[in-house]
């Protein structure tokens, strides 16, 4: 069977990169040098020697143990298949694995990383460095080949790809989530003298500031988690109802829309958000054209009534709706129109199939994208930021703890416990909502019916609430792309492209032609680590997502939590984390471009989780089941049948993460150096210099080449094809019902 069992050479392969690692790359980074810079010193004394040598000529014995382990592994490959291979390859594996692992973390390039260890056991006289090629690739196949242990045991069915899958997945998970969050949330239990306890945490979190009810009670503010919990519950309503209805828009509402919405519910997600904060306030601030309106016409004097919950509000609206919008659009193209023809065939109304068949059929999505707009709202830093005021949320005393005066880590941790929290308790309630429901409407038979067209009511109803927001965004862009072609915003007006060749002039020189403008580095730089993230992002988060929905193992929910828990996070923390898990060996990664890649793909791994598994509700488990009849393997069936389905889902998944790389603040502003800047500390500097012309015109810059971004990967990915036919008049046989 070899769909469930596999066959040996996966395991025959992991072996033999686990002594290559060993034996042909460097088995520490060398500081300032790259993997394969240090390749000629592999079989030297030196810090870039290979495994072998330095666990012989440098007396680092602990090395031997991954050696050993893969030894054990080569002989459990050499027996037959079944329980006792299992055993073999999950006791090598789990040794070379752990032991490895852990010496990594207990010794460093001090010696013993902990003080306790060293006045137990005594000064360590060899010490390491952080783990090169060599080390990771040899962990990586030694943790492989202990999964394929437990599938010969087993476990998982027996199949082998879902083994490996599934831990592979979870370790990354636990490395480069679970590590570093914990290690920076400890400190909320640390007291005043560095000692544990938990009423160091409840003393942090109980407080009026945090939990007051003061504005139920007639008061002026109610306290930070309130603020937070009252802010997301909007805005996450709001931007579902919003992404739901431009979806239908543009799906059923006929195709002249559909590409107008598809540009302009995209343009805000290329966004960096302090142009829509900028825009907001030019439109709604004090000094705004709305404000300074209504004094000359209605003579009502100009007031501060947009910054606060109003303005975070709306600016989240225009931020998040997007993501709704492109989670909802794949849903409800996956609608089967068969479902829709046999009630229309039952003698029900359009409108009655839409309520009764349509909408509980697109549930999955709904849910999916309540819960992304909750987590990206209690997670917001930059839009509280520009327009929140006096209005206090959990992101923004987060920050100012860290890099304020008061530099009050465990109080940000202790804030951050909440947001957790929060995001757990949002994501039970959709777990009990959906729960079992079967939500499939994309089978392995034959469907080309004609999707059913909007009732006239509901697209009227739709119209009324979409197009108006259609054309507020559009202002809104008028008013933010202007910025960046006048003199100086406020005072002189004239027309000008002096910003542009500020920051992109190109010049000829002795030597040909020079990037002389401003911002030619980090611009670069950032397309750059946003095109090898996107793609390792998008492919990781429907892998998580196909495991969780097509299968099913212990521990599930815990794993699908993880994937969550950096969404829940603050960018800010997220960004502290990496830095303080990071310094230090087993992994030294700070002031690096790998850091930044890191936390580009695991902050924005749940988007691409969540719409893969709203599309995997659709999609009808027959499919699987007979590729693997076909005596397909599980990875062929995934690649080949199931995939082929997701488009919708693979572009979401790419494009979001592309776009939130390229313009993400908090999550990255600790994280960049002089070698790494990027385009949103580039304009964040220029901001506060007061260049604002200069902001401006890089964001124009940024949003058009997104813009191309996300066509190319439309163009690439394509369209879902389901064998559908498209309606040639509105009103054909049952469709006039």
């Amino acid at each position: 069977m070899r769909g469930r069992h596999g066959s040996a050479g996966a395991i025959w392969w992991c072996i033999a990169m686990g002594f290559a690692a060993y034996l042909l790359l460097p088995w520490y980074a060398v500081q300032d040098t790259s993997w394969y810079e240090a390749l000629p010193d592999i079989f030297s004394a030196g810090a870039g020697a290979n495994g072998v040598m330095q666990a012989m000529l440098q007396e680092r014995v602990w090395l031997w143990i991954g050696v050993a382990g893969l030894v054990i592994c080569a002989l459990g490959a050499l027996l037959r298949p079944g329980h006792a291979q299992g055993a073999m390859l999950l006791a090598g594996g789990a040794v070379g694995f752990l032991g490895l692992a852990s010496t990594g973390f207990l010794i460093g390039s001090k010696g013993w990383s902990f003080a306790a260890l060293e006045a137990r056991l005594g000064e360590l006289p060899v010490h390491q460095f952080g783990i090169g090629a060599g080390g990771f690739i040899a962990v990586a196949a030694l943790l492989l080949l202990a999964a394929f242990g437990l599938a010969r045991m087993g476990c998982f069915r027996g199949d082998l790809f879902v083994s490996a899958a599934v831990i592979g997945c979870g370790a990354l998970m636990a490395l480069f989530i679970a590590y570093p969050v914990s290690k920076a949330l400890a400190s909320a239990f640390l007291d005043e003298d560095g000692h544990v306890s938990i009423i160091a945490l409840l003393g942090r979190i109980g407080t009026e500031q945090v939990w007051g009810l003061g504005c139920l009670a007639g008061g002026v503010r109610c306290g930070v988690a309130w603020n937070t919990l009252a802010l997301a519950l909007l805005t996450a309503s709001g931007t579902t109802v919003l992404g739901t209805l431009l979806a239908l828009m543009a799906e059923r509402g006929g195709r002249r829309w559909r590409r107008p919405l598809g540009v302009l519910a995209v343009l805000p997600i290329i966004t960096p958000p302090f142009v829509v904060g900028l825009g907001l306030i030019l439109l709604f601030g004090r000094a705004g054209v709305v404000n300074q309106w209504l004094e000359s016409t209605l003579g009502i004097e100009p007031t501060r009534w947009f910054y606060g919950l109003p303005g975070i509000l709306v600016a989240q609206l225009f931020a998040f709706t997007p993501i709704a919008f492109m989670i909802m659009r794949g849903v409800v193209q996956g609608v089967a129109p068969s479902l829709e023809e046999a009630a229309l065939m039952l003698r029900a109304d359009r409108r009655r199939t839409f309520f009764t068949i349509t909408l509980p059929l697109i549930a999955p999505g709904l849910a999916n994208a309540f819960l992304v707009g909750f987590i990206e709202s209690i997670a917001d830093f930059g839009n509280p930021v520009v327009v929140g005021g006096q209005f206090s949320v959990l992101s923004t005393d987060i920050f100012f703890a860290i890099v304020g005066a008061q530099f009050d880590q465990g109080r940000a941790a202790a804030l951050a416990w909440v947001l957790t929290f929060f995001a757990l308790g949002v994501f039970a309630i959709q777990r009990a909502l959906l729960g079992k429901r079967s939500f499939t409407t994309v089978t392995g038979k034959g469907d080309a019916g004609v999707p059913m067209a909007l009732p006239t009511g509901v697209r009227r109803a739709i119209q009324f609430i979409a197009l108006p927001w259609i054309a507020f965004t559009v202002v809104v862009y008028l008013f933010a792309f202007a910025g960046g072609f006048v003199q100086t915003w406020g005072r002189d007006y004239t027309l000008t492209l002096r910003h542009f060749h500020t920051a992109f002039a190109l010049e000829w020189g002795q030597f040909g032609m020079v990037w002389a403008g401003t911002a030619w580095h980090s611009l670069i730089t950032t397309v750059k680590l946003a095109a090898i993230a996107a793609p390792l992002t998008a492919a990781l988060g429907l892998l998580i997502a196909w495991l969780l929905a097509r299968n099913s193992f212990r521990g599930q929910g815990g794993f699908e939590f993880g994937t969550l828990l950096a969404f829940a996070i603050p960018g800010t923390v997220l960004g502290v984390s990496y830095i303080l898990a990071f310094n230090v060996p087993p992994l030294e990664l700070t002031g690096t471009g790998l850091i930044i890649v890191l936390c580009f793909m695991f902050r924005n791994l749940p988007v691409g989780v969540r719409a893969g598994t709203a599309a995997f509700k659709q999609i009808d488990r027959s499919l699987d089941e007979a590729s693997l009849m076909l005596r397909a393997s599980t990875s062929q069936t995934l690649f080949k049948v199931v995939l082929p389905l997701l488009k919708p889902a693979l572009a979401t998944a790419l494009v979001y993460s592309f776009v939130r790389a390229m313009t993400t603040v908090s999550a990255v502003i600790f994280l960049v150096t002089a070698e790494n800047e990027l385009a949103t500390t580039y304009i964040i500097s220029r901001v506060g210099n007061g260049d604002y012309g200069v902001a401006l015109a890089y964001c124009t810059v940024m949003m058009l080449l997104m813009g191309l971004a996300i066509a190319l990967v439309r163009f690439l990915v394509g369209e879902r094809r389901l064998g559908r036919r498209q309606a040639v008049a509105p009103a054909i046989g049952l469709a006039t019902h």
